[in-house]
């Protein structure tokens, strides 16, 4: 009893920890929701962050968590994220190791105008690097497809968007995502922002989730940058999510 026990432990947690893998980009950072704005050519994005899921049983972070953002060519962003992951939970040893490398490449196709919001695509493709008996990776490639888009007035600015998400493997299902953000700039450095998210189930038998999460980013100069994030479920498993990093970019 007590083995049968701790396997459907581990596989609620390895389906929490699909959905931190699934969200490693914090998509349009500090938050979930994406944009279709990319890097500006010939400019980079550096960030050393960590993200984590936590619920009454189990603790999922990110630590660290490096992502590089490039700005190839106009309108166009290569994206990478390369995680190591720290996975703890009643009854079991705690993990640490790197987790799933995630590739991305957005991509712009509608400039904005004052009456026209701007839209794009970023296309992600999570590679199974990590460790997937141990609870350190999905072990299977995942890839994301969806639409985004964003229209700013003065000091606010609003995006949001959906897509599909491919994820095979046993006991897994594809699954839809949909989000929007509205946020706010005060005075010249810092911005504040609430996003609400959902999707579909990702595995046969689940259900769906909404969440919320509350965010900003304080802009230290054109430079150095903090932002962070912190939310929790309202409609699915209980538990609380949050991200923090720093930001380079140049």
């Amino acid at each position: 009893m007590l083995k049968i026990k701790k396997h459907v432990n581990r596989v609620l947690f390895l389906l929490l920890f699909s959905g931190l893998v699934s969200f490693s980009t914090y998509a349009g950072p500090p938050y979930v929701t994406d944009d279709p704005e990319p890097v500006e050519y010939e400019h980079w994005e550096f960030y050393l962050a960590s993200q984590s899921l936590h619920e009454p049983s189990s603790w999922l972070v990110t630590a660290p968590q490096i992502e590089i953002n490039y700005g190839a060519i106009p309108n166009v962003q290569l994206h990478v994220i390369l995680p190591f992951a720290v996975l703890s939970q009643t009854g079991n040893p705690v993990q640490y190791g790197y987790s799933d490398t995630e590739l991305g490449v957005k991509y712009r196709f509608v400039q904005e105008t004052e009456n026209r919001p701007q839209i794009g695509t970023f296309i992600l493709v999570e590679v199974p690097t990590g460790n997937n008996s141990k609870g350190l990776g999905n072990g299977h490639t995942q890839t994301f497809i969806p639409v985004w888009m964003q229209k700013s007035f003065g000091a606010w600015t609003t995006y949001g968007g959906g897509g599909y998400w491919f994820n095979p493997g046993p006991g897994n299902r594809d699954w839809g995502f949909i989000g929007w953000l509205i946020q706010r700039s005060f005075r010249h450095d810092t911005t504040l922002g609430l996003e609400l998210f959902h999707f579909t189930p990702r595995q046969p038998g689940g259900g769906s989730e909404t969440r919320f999460n509350f965010g900003g980013i304080i802009d230290f100069n054109e430079t150095h940058h903090f932002l962070f994030s912190l939310g929790r479920a309202i409609q699915g498993v209980n538990l609380f999510q949050s991200y923090l990093a720093y930001q380079l970019t140049f």
